[in-house]
């Protein structure tokens, strides 16, 4: 993208936005345009300084920070939730949130947060230049369209928004589930039967009680014992399509094997 990046700071503890504004005049590419405590504050900014991105923390006083960000419109400016507490990841998620910061966080989770944005304010532009958002502010309190089209995964102090397209195969490890992601795996806890409703959406398709396969990472299946087969993904790893699952495949690939 050309010029800076505007940035609006939100945070109702001074201490909180001074920890912000810091780590932000160290970034070349950025122009801070304002900062705020209150979400009456923030709606006025948002109309007065047009800001490309809002570091935005979730408790606020009046309105919280995802219903502020509901008000915003889907393609500018782009948001980073700033908070202490990470039960608020799905709500985040859903408001289609670049980052999620949790408190305390390092010079290097920040600078993380900026290179996601740098990557998406593009695209976001674009989109909004396309079709224009209502004003900030008007029909907040409807309720938007919600695509869940990612995971929430929380790993060593950190959220992380796995897409789920990008998920390879599932399998199941006790009380969670591992997701395997390219040379990656993210452990959730929770059940097959709860991660594969999240799934539904995507080509996904149980072939083993413990496991999940995305359709498109197959490569090829061997006939093996007693009715079932391994399924070659292609990156070679092997899995096993049991006989009480054969069916299921079936239907979904549209032929029989």
């Amino acid at each position: 993208m050309s010029g800076k990046i505007r940035t609006l700071v939100v945070d109702d503890e001074p201490v909180a936005r001074a920890r912000v504004l810091s780590l932000l005049r160290t970034e070349a590419d950025v122009e801070v345009v304002g900062e705020c405590a209150t979400g009456s504050q923030v709606l006025s900014a948002i109309q007065e300084k047009s800001p490309d991105l809002v570091f935005l923390d979730i408790q606020m006083p009046e309105i919280d920070g995802v219903e502020l960000a509901r008000s915003f419109g889907g393609g500018k400016p782009a948001v980073v939730f700033v908070t202490a507490y990470d039960e608020y990841a799905l709500r985040a998620f859903e408001v289609h949130a670049v980052d999620y910061l949790l408190k305390p966080f390092s010079a290097e989770r920040f600078r993380s947060a900026l290179t996601h944005v740098r990557h998406q304010l593009p695209q976001r532009q674009a989109a909004a230049g396309g079709s224009p958002d209502p004003p900030a502010g008007q029909h907040a309190g409807a309720p938007r369209p919600e695509r869940h089209n990612r995971l929430i995964v929380k790993s060593s102090g950190r959220i992380h928004f796995v897409r789920i397209q990008d998920v390879d195969w599932c399998e199941a490890s006790g009380n969670y589930v591992s997701l395997h992601v390219g040379p990656q795996t993210h452990l959730v806890r929770g059940t097959m039967s709860s991660i594969e409703s999240q799934l539904a959406a995507g080509p996904f398709v149980r072939v083993h009680r413990s496991t999940i396969v995305n359709l498109d990472r197959i490569q090829e299946l061997r006939p093996s014992f007693n009715g079932e087969y391994v399924i070659v993904l292609h990156d070679q790893t092997r899995l096993t399509l049991s006989r009480g699952f054969r069916q299921g495949l079936q239907a979904r690939l549209g032929k029989p094997i």
